[in-house]
Parts: C-alpha cells; sequence; structure tokens
C-alpha cells in the first residue's frame, strides 16, 4: 500500500465572522427578550431607556448643551443610536471572546444585565426592583444563546482514511508470514505520513441555530414593541375622549396688526406639531387622564390636597396667549414658541391648600413640582402667585395637551425659563426652600432662579442669504415674557441703529413681531438686531453661555446682495 499526505486545510478562518456574528445575536437576544418583559414592567424599564437615561442624568450640563445646540429635537435619537452602537461593539467583543472562553463570554452578558438593572432601579422615576427584570431576564437568554453557539462553533479532531494506489499491487507483509501482529497506532501519537489529523466545527449546525436564534429574536422583539405601544392605548384613548369646557376667562382676541405678512418669519401663534420641545424623556410618557393626580404639600400647606383631572375640569378655566423659551435657547435660536393654553390658575388653587407666598409670610419659598419620569423643577414660590397667569394647563392651541408637551397636565410660569417652571407630566407640587432642595438642573450647575431674557432674532434673511440690491424686508420676533417689548432696532454692518416697525402686542407675556425695509447695495453685509423691554432694558451685547442663566447678546446674520 502507498500512502500519500493530504494537505492540511485552512479551516479556522471562518470561526472569526462566525464568534463575532454570535455575539451579536447574543445582544440581539437580550434586548429582545428585556423589550418583551419591559411590557409586563414598564417601558422606561427597558436597558436601552435605562442607560440612556443614566447617560443623561451624568453628563455634564455644557455637554448636554453642546448636543442640544447641534442635534436639536434629535439629540435622543443620537443617544439611543450611540448606545445601541457601543453594545453591538461590546457584543462583537464577547463572540470573539466566547470563541477560546466560553464561560467568560457569557458572563461579560450577564454583567451587561446587571448595569442594565442597576441603571434602571436607580432612576428618580423608578418603581423598584422590578425594573430590574427586562435587563436581567434578556442578559440571561443572551448569555444562554452565546453559550449554545459558541458550542457550534468548538473545534472537534477529525481522522483522514488514508489513501491506497488500487493500481499497485500489495507487497508481501514479512511480519504477515510469521504470524506476528501489526504495531497498532496510537490516537495520541503524531499521525504517520497519509493521515490528517484535523480540527473542524458544525458549520451546519451554527447556521441553524443562527437562523432560528435571530428568527425567535425578531419575534420577541416585535412582539414587545406592538404589547408596549398597545400599553399606551388607555391613555391614547383618554385624550381622545376629552373636551375642553369653554374658559371662564377667555384670552383676547389677537390684534389684527400682530401678525405680520412678511415671508419667512415666524408664526405669531406656533403650531403644536412644531413647537419646540426639550427635555430628558428618552420614552414620551403616556399617562391615562382617567387615573392622573396631582398631590399638593410641603411647607405652609396647612390643607394638603390631591386633585384629579376632573377635578381641574370642572374648575375654573383661564385661556392666555404665553410665549415659551428653554433655556437652552443660542442667541438666535430656535428653542422659543408662542402657544395658547387652557388651565387652571395655580395660584388660586396653592391658596385653598393654605399656601402664602414668602412676601406674604409663608415659610416656602420654592415650589418643587415633579414629573412621572423623575424630573424635579424649582419656581419660586413669589413668581407664582404675584397675579401672572401661572397655571396648570390641560390645553394647547385649542386641543388637550399633546404627549410630547405634558399630557394630560403640565405646568407653566410666563417670564421664566422652562427650566424653573414648565414641568410636562406633573404628579406632584411640594412646598420647600431654595436652601432645603436643589431640584434637578439645579444639582447639574444652572442658577435656581432664571427669569427671561430679554431677546431678538432675525428670521429673515436668512444666514448667507443672497437678497437681491433694492428694499429687502428684514424681520423676526423679539421677546421678554412679562415685562413686553418697548422698541426694536436693526444695525447694517457698523451704522447707526435705526428703529424698527413694530407689530401689534398681544400681551406682554408673548413675543412680538418687527420688520424693517433696509435699502440693500451690492456686495457682503452683517444685520444686526437689538430690543428693548418696557422696564427700559435694553438687550445687551455681552455674549455669554446658556449656562446658567440662559444666553444674552445680539443676534447677526451675514448676507450677499446680489
Amino acid at each position: 500500500m502507498t500512502e500519500r499526505r493530504v494537505p492540511r486545510r485552512p479551516v479556522d478562518w471562518m470561526r472569526v465572522p462566525a464568534g463575532a456574528l454570535s455575539g451579536l445575536l447574543a445582544g440581539f437576544a437580550a434586548l429582545a427578550v428585556a423589550e418583551l418583559v419591559s411590557a409586563a414592567v414598564r417601558p422606561e424599564a427597558g436597558p436601552v431607556v435605562a442607560v440612556g437615561g443614566a447617560a443623561i442624568d451624568r453628563t455634564p450640563a455644557p455637554v448636554k448643551d453642546w448636543a442640544i445646540q447641534h442635534f436639536g429635537t434629535n439629540d435622543k435619537l443620537v443617544l439611543q443610536s450611540g448606545i445601541l452602537a457601543v453594545l453591538a461593539l461590546l457584543a462583537i467583543v464577547l463572540g470573539l471572546l466566547a470563541l477560546r472562553h466560553r464561560l467568560l463570554g457569557t458572563a461579560g452578558v450577564l454583567l451587561f444585565g446587571v448595569i442594565g438593572g442597576v441603571a434602571a432601579t436607580g432612576r428618580p422615576d423608578s418603581t423598584g426592583l422590578t425594573d430590574a427584570l427586562p435587563s436581567v431576564a434578556g442578559a440571561v437568554v443572551g448569555a444562554a444563546l452565546l453559550y449554545w453557539l459558541a458550542g457550534r462553533l468548538a473545534l472537534h479532531p477529525v481522522r483522514a482514511v488514508p489513501e491506497t494506489a488500487p493500481e499497485t499491487a500489495p507487497e508481501a507483509d514479512p511480519e504477515a508470514a510469521t504470524g506476528a501482529a501489526p504495531e497498532a497506532i496510537p490516537e495520541t501519537a503524531s499521525a504517520p505520513a497519509g493521515v490528517d489529523q484535523r480540527s473542524e466545527w458544525d458549520r451546519r449546525g451554527f447556521i441553524i441555530a443562527a437562523t432560528a436564534a435571530a428568527a425567535a429574536s425578531a419575534g420577541a422583539g416585535a412582539l414587545g414593541r406592538s404589547l408596549n405601544a398597545a400599553g399606551g392605548q388607555d391613555a391614547i384613548a383618554s385624550r381622545n375622549q376629552i373636551t375642553l369646557p369653554a374658559p371662564a376667562s377667555k384670552a383676547n382676541p389677537v390684534p389684527k396688526g400682530a401678525r405680520l405678512r412678511v415671508p419667512g418669519i415666524s408664526s405669531f401663534v406656533t403650531s403644536n406639531k412644531d413647537f419646540y420641545r426639550v427635555d430628558t424623556a428618552l420614552v414620551v410618557p403616556k399617562v391615562n387622564a382617567d387615573t392622573w393626580s396631582l398631590r399638593i404639600h410641603g411647607k405652609g400647606v396647612s390643607r394638603p390636597t390631591t386633585v384629579t383631572f376632573d377635578d381641574l375640569l370642572r374648575r375654573e378655566l383661564i385661556e392666555r396667549d404665553i410665549t415659551l423659551t428653554c433655556v437652552s435657547n443660542e442667541v438666535g435660536g430656535p428653542y422659543v414658541g408662542n402657544a395658547r393654553w387652557i388651565g387652571v390658575r395655580l395660584a388660586d388653587l396653592l391658596a385653598e391648600c393654605g399656601v402664602d407666598p414668602p412676601s406674604k409670610g409663608g415659610p416656602a419659598d420654592q415650589l418643587v413640582a415633579r414629573s412621572v419620569d423623575g424630573m424635579t423643577i424649582g419656581t419660586p414660590v413669589d413668581d407664582v402667585m404675584d397675579g401672572r397667569d401661572a397655571m396648570l394647563a390641560l390645553g394647547m392651541n385649542g386641543q388637550p395637551l399633546p404627549f410630547t408637551h405634558g399630557f394630560p397636565v403640565r405646568m407653566l410660569v410666563p417670564g421664566l425659563f422652562g427650566y424653573v417652571s414648565a414641568c410636562k407630566w406633573i404628579k406632584d407640587i411640594e412646598l420647600t426652600t431654595f436652601d432645603d432642595y436643589d431640584p434637578y438642573w439645579v444639582k447639574r450647575d444652572w442658577a435656581r432662579k432664571a427669569p427671561v431674557k430679554t431677546q431678538s432674532r432675525i428670521d429673515t434673511p436668512k444666514p448667507f442669504a443672497r437678497p437681491k440690491a433694492g428694499t429687502v424686508m428684514v424681520a423676526g420676533v423679539a421677546w421678554a415674557q412679562h415685562r413686553g417689548i418697548d422698541r426694536v432696532e436693526v444695525r447694517v454692518d457698523d451704522g447707526p441703529w435705526q428703529q424698527a416697525d413694530l407689530a401689534a402686542e398681544d400681551t406682554r407675556d408673548t413675543w412680538r413681531q418687527w420688520s424693517f425695509p433696509w435699502k440693500a447695495t451690492s456686495g457682503g453685509h452683517t444685520l444686526t438686531v437689538r430690543a428693548t423691554d418696557r422696564t427700559g432694558e435694553v438687550q445687551t451685547e455681552k455674549r455669554t453661555r446658556t449656562i446658567p442663566d440662559g444666553a444674552s447678546g445680539w443676534h447677526s446674520v451675514v448676507v450677499t446682495v446680489d
């Protein structure tokens, strides 16, 4: 018998991508199962939401401000996408690790489940240890799947059968003639020529297992999303059933001259869909108005009370036009909007609970509003009870509040930035002091008190526009809530300030539109605007960051006139 050595074939190279894939599938399964379990707990307990919320809580204020400026209302999508990208990368690493250290790789998956569980239970709105269940359950399934898939990738020795040359007659075996037994080849010894000892893995078994795992995970994830969506149907139904009563105190009709017909200028009333949204909620809370309630308690509250949504509907309602501004709004930024709100006077409700403002001897100087998502917002009690139209809002532009803007009830106080006045999805009001308690944003180095600054913005022409020479209409909006706008001026390049035409004022709590017919000449020009409020304060030129109490400075745009 002649033997020929069979060349050793490379078989390991496919295990690397297969190991990475097993890690991704394990991560996908973990998230899918967590999504499914969160439907039985609550959507906010899902690992991506919990870890994302924890990341938001621990992100320095300047970084948050940068994210809002660069990503706008997509900042939450960017954060969640980033979390998923990091998880995918870590899943690949754990999958590759499991190729050599099967138990260590699966232990890594379990570790991330623990991290997700800790993040979920550590959130301000956590309902307890049950919030850890989605992350833990997902991690257990993901770890088991990785262990199983890694088993399909395990190498097994394979012995090849020697090749013979049938055309050659076998030679006589001298030992056979003497009757001696042939020497056995030990399995542990090195293979003689013609025997190929290789290690292979179960490709077919891995493909079947991976396909089944992917299909099952996709099904679990889809079911979880469906159940989570269905979980908000009661809240959606409760909103659809609401008919807002006619307010006892209606807003005055908007003056005819308050709306300028200048192309490119901001609409005097901002529609609900276009109204800015800045908050920390990765999942928009869907609260059922039928089960919602608000508790009022704390220092100086002689008659603590709890009110329901129906209780508020039965009270005297007011309707007011109020402009809201986010403290994260840069000079010339988009995070300001004007809407018509319907709600209950907050000062009346507090007075019925026995609350007196500090100016009248009350012991509490801070009102802390708590949201269902754990947000805390602190507001000066004196500002709430000084006669301005501070309210618990139920409606926005003639409709029940949208979920993204705080349904069923939110708070708003004219003249204050949103982070110290505009609690959405409110569920609790506690009267306390600034010395005793720092709310969410104050703990992150924002100011305790933050009245809106006098600001103005050029809406048209846009930066780097190329208008034609001749009369160009420059227009925009200016605001100084609860003080009102008295004058707006425009400067071309380094020329003198020229007074703009002001639209009619609706109320001192709303912005005012303005326009300026500019006789434009060819070349590059810089247009700058400033406003003066009713107290005589001129908008400052000094540029400041949004932190700690709002940005300041003049808004300018550069254009080229053809």
